[in-house]
């Protein structure tokens, strides 16, 4: 990006009009001489214009990193940190749920990609179980430029940041748009949300879209 810098001011003068028709020397007038001429005006300096402050360059985004499994997740701006437990798929073809004894922890869909890789990882948690709240009880208070830190088993952390949040239906999931491929590393997080009831559970999911902006060395 370019930056157009505005010189500091300049120095300029002007001539006032005559005073009247006559610049000669005239007679004087009870002992007041009438000068030949009117003043120059003296120089006057131009407002200076401020220059411009540079804005910050971004960091251009990482590359993608190589497969690793993620072990655990940290979401500061909702203080959380969950070791995160590999999960596939159900005998319906949908994406498993972490055990709802241990609400302290979030799934990664292991036959996906992992996250920092090219293209869409996704990771799930309870919003809440039987026994109180579970660990993505606030996943909805999450907004953009809130950041995910997810620790690998290579030693790196993938750090994510927040694009948005949106909550969906069930009945009207946009599959496509949560779960299909991207040409960058980005992540998923799911939760339930919207209204509960007790025979059917939750009507909704939340999900969190983000994209890899870093990469770190401690969670």
């Amino acid at each position: 990006m370019t930056l157009s810098l505005v010189v500091g001011g300049v120095w300029w003068a002007q001539d006032e009009e005559p005073a009247g028709p006559a610049l000669a020397a005239g007679p004087a007038t009870h002992g007041v001489t009438v000068p030949a001429g009117t003043p120059k005006a003296s120089p006057r300096k131009a407002a200076a214009t401020p220059r411009a402050r540079p804005r910050p360059q971004p960091r251009p985004a990482p590359p993608p990193l190589a497969r690793s499994r993620p072990t655990v997740l940290a979401v500061p701006a909702i203080t959380i940190e969950a070791p995160v437990l590999g999960l596939g798929l159900d005998k319906a073809g949908r994406l498993a749920t972490p055990p709802a004894d241990n609400p302290g922890v979030v799934g990664w869909y292991s036959n996906g990609v992992t996250p920092g890789e090219r293209g869409t990882a996704v990771v799930v948690g309870h919003r809440d179980t039987r026994t109180g709240p579970a660990i993505f009880l606030n996943l909805d208070s999450l907004a953009p430029g809130n950041t995910v830190r997810i620790a690998r088993a290579d030693g790196r952390v993938a750090v994510f940041t927040v694009d948005r949040v949106r909550t969906y239906a069930k009945s009207a999931f946009p599959d496509e748009e949560v779960y299909g491929a991207t040409s960058r590393p980005e992540l998923r997080l799911l939760t339930c949300g919207g209204t509960f009831d007790r025979k059917e559970g939750y009507a909704s999911n939340i999900v969190v879209f983000a994209h890899l902006t870093d990469v770190d060395r401690e969670i």
